[in-house]
Order: C-alpha cells, then structure tokens, then sequence
C-alpha cells in the first residue's frame, strides 16, 4: 500500500518529518518490492514502527515504511525455545503470541509499545545485573537489502553482533528469531524508601535480586525501589486485582501524574513538595503475576528523556554528580531519575558492550524545556564513561562514538560494505555514523 507522504510525529512530539511517500506493506514480498522501488529511484527509505524514539533514527524525507502491517507470530522451534515474529509485531502482542508455547522472553522493559523490530534497534532493555537487553535474545533476522534481496543472519554468522542491534543502518528487519525461555512469575516487591538506605544497599541488592531498579524524586531523600524475583511459571501468583492496578498504574502514575506535571510546569514552586508526596505513595505493593504483567507498565504522560549507561563500577559516583547538579543549578525536576542495570554482552553498538552496566535516565515533562538540564547532565555521564541510548535524546556524533565503541569501526565496515550508497540512512544515521 502506497500513500502520499503527509507530517509524521514521534510518541514524545518531539521529532517530525515529512516523508517524501508512505508505504504500508503487508508481506515480506511487498516490503522487498518498496525497497527495490525505492534504491532504483535512487531515494532514502527509513522504516518506522511505533515511533517510540526521542531522537529522529525514524525520521526521513525520504519514503517512509510502517511496519504496522508486519505482525504475527512465523513458526515456533519448541525443543530450542525459540520463535520468529515479523518485524513490526509489537511487545505488547508478544506475551499472547507465547503463552500457547509455554514460553516467554527472558527481560523486557517498562514500556511494551514498540515494534520488535525498533526495540532491538535502538538498544532497548530492561534491568537485572544477570540480564541482557532486547537485542541479545536475538537468535537470528531477515534483512531486506537495498536491491530488494534478502540477507538471513543466523546464529553462527559473524554479522549477528553488528545486525541484532543496527540502528536500522544495514537494512529493512522482515522478521526476527527471538530466544526465549520457559514462562515464569515474577515476585514483585515496591517500596518507598530512604535514598541514604537504597544507595548503600545497592550493590547488593543488585548482585542478589533478578531484577531490581530505583526512582529518586529529586528535591527529596526518598526512592521508589523495584525488586522482582523469578520464580517458575507454576508458582502461585498473588496478582493485583483490577481496581487496585487501576488506582496505581492509571489514577497515580498517569492521571494525577500528568495534573501534577502540568502543575509544576505553570508553577514549578510547587514541585519539590509534589515529589516529596509522590516519593512517599509509590510503593509498598507485593505481588506476583505472569512475568511481562510485572516488567511492563502503561505509560500516557507525554515526556522527553535522556539516558546514558555508564560502568556499573562508576555509577554512585555518577549518581552523586547528577544529584550535586540540580542542586547547584537549583532546577525544579518533576520526573523521577531512573535508575537500572544490564549484564555486559557481545553487540557491537549496545550500550553495555563488553562492561557491566548501569543505565541513568531523566526526563521532563513535554511541556517543558529540557535542553539546559539534559545538557548538564549529558556532560556529568560523559565524564562517567557513558554511552547515549541510541533512542534517546543526546548530542554526540560519530567522532565522539567511535571512541567509546571498541567494535564502532567494524560496523561501520559492515555499513559499508551492506549499503554503500546509503540507501538506509537519515540525518541521524548521518550524525551518529558519519554519511
């Protein structure tokens, strides 16, 4: 399906573009044949999935793919565990997709909007310091190459490292073989607690707890921590009954969220006493549920965020800078600072390529301007040894990258060699991989 390009806005409102053409295809075949189409007229072509990025790795004035139309389960490979989604299934679908097979993925983050195809693509992940992101369960992709041809990567190719997690630079993803696990429960424990307690708990929690993470509220002495425990898919579940979920994680995390956002946002005074009243209420809930039930959360306040992930081993003293930074600006911040882990791995472009990783994430609230804050921060997490999610906002180009990638080098010889005339790329790719 073939439409006239009109303006296209990211999820954050943030990013926008005017492609020169639409295209919707609904097989593998169709998306072989816009991308052929596409390379002979010698146009730009970017594929786009739920346009959950904060930076503009979707954007293009060239022709535009979405993915919508791609979703589904392939085939299933019970005995090793595994499974083949089309590309634009999105996470969301996926537990459904799984559960007739006994199966799950291993790690997920907060957010299930995305495609498979842009979460392994942009460096998504989760937390649990045993754990890595979305693109290391990767067991095999489809790429459709700019001549309309299609390269299958498998678990043995050398190119697996580089193709999993591609910022969208060495293809069209038709469909990934994704290396699940036996489905599980996870033990849910929230609670609010002293910032002071948390921090110098923190490395062992993190060593002792599948999956654990933190929010502080800036302004205040408290964090919301998050630990979930795994435990086998026939342990009984204690799961929150709706009215409860509903209060929780659509009254007070969006609803009353947003107000209070909007709130800061017209008098940011009243800020640092919202925030000490949210650090207090999120928390003190125990349950347990089917594992992407716990992992995930549905977010509808609009924001911007920023995150670097910095050695695991730098990040207290990381944290402490950016803690020392809105107090010396003396900035009223209503988001919360996240904070999460990920085990190191083998992808060439990830975020915890070959280190043990901490992820530190801020935000704020769309409404608002972010750049002076985003900007201090970046420079604390450079300093750091951080890396920039690749869907999150940040300034480094590819001069900057190549020294903080040890493999960055090898893919862009890849790039070279899969599309040298850049028939994949965009003003991002330009910026962060060089033209």
């Amino acid at each position: 399906m073939t439409a006239k390009g009109s303006a296209w806005r990211n999820w954050g409102r943030n990013v926008s573009a005017a492609p020169l053409r639409v295209e919707q295809p609904a097989s593998e075949e169709a998306l072989r044949r816009c991308v052929g189409r596409a390379a002979a007229a010698g146009q730009r072509i970017k594929a786009v999935g739920a346009g959950h990025s904060f930076t503009d790795i979707a954007a293009t004035e060239g022709v535009q793919v979405h993915l919508r139309k791609l979703q589904g389960l392939i085939a299933v490979d019970p005995a090793r565990a595994r499974v083949r989604l089309r590309a634009g299934t999105q996470l969301h679908r996926v537990p459904a997709l799984l559960e007739p097979f006994g199966l799950a993925m291993p790690n997920l983050g907060d957010i299930d909007r995305q495609t498979i195809a842009g979460a392994i693509s942009t460096g998504t992940h989760g937390t649990g310091a045993g754990f890595g992101g979305l693109a290391t369960q990767v067991a095999a992709l489809t790429l459709v190459q700019p001549d309309g041809g299609l390269l299958t990567v498998g678990e043995d190719d050398p190119l697996l490292p580089a193709a999993a997690l591609s910022l969208g630079a060495l293809g069209i993803i038709s469909d990934v073989t994704l290396q699940c696990v036996p489905a599980f429960v996870l033990q849910a424990e929230e609670r609010s607690e002293p910032l002071p307690a948390v921090l110098a708990g923190m490395a062992d929690r993190v060593k002792t707890t599948d999956h654990f993470e933190f929010y502080w509220f800036p302004h205040t002495g408290r964090a919301a921590t998050k630990a979930n425990t795994r435990l086998p898919g026939t342990a009984q579940r204690n799961a929150l009954n709706p009215v409860g979920r509903w209060m929780d994680e659509t009254l007070l995390s969006n609803t009353i969220f947003r107000a209070t956002c909007a709130a800061g946002h017209a008098v940011p005074t009243v800020i640092p006493a919202v925030n000490k009243a949210a650090a207090r209420l999120l928390g003190g809930r125990n349950y347990s549920d089917a594992s992407a039930r716990v992992f995930t959360q549905r977010r509808t306040v609009r924001f911007r965020e920023m995150e670097y992930a910095v050695p695991a081993e730098r990040l207290s003293g990381a944290f402490a800078a950016l803690r020392a930074l809105i107090e010396e600006h003396g900035w009223r911040i209503s988001f919360p600072v996240e904070v999460r882990w990920a085990a190191a791995d083998d992808r060439w472009l990830s975020t915890a390529y070959g280190r043990d990783t901490a992820y530190l994430a801020v935000h704020r609230y769309y409404r608002e301007d972010f750049r002076n804050y985003f900007d201090a921060v970046e420079d604390v997490l450079l300093a750091h040894g951080g890396r920039p999610h690749w869907g999150k906002l940040h300034s480094l180009d590819a001069g900057a990258l190549a020294q903080r990638y040890p493999r960055f080098g090898d893919f862009c010889a890849v790039r070279d060699r899969l599309d040298p005339d850049r028939v994949f790329a965009n003003a991002y790719l330009d910026r962060v991989l060089g033209p």
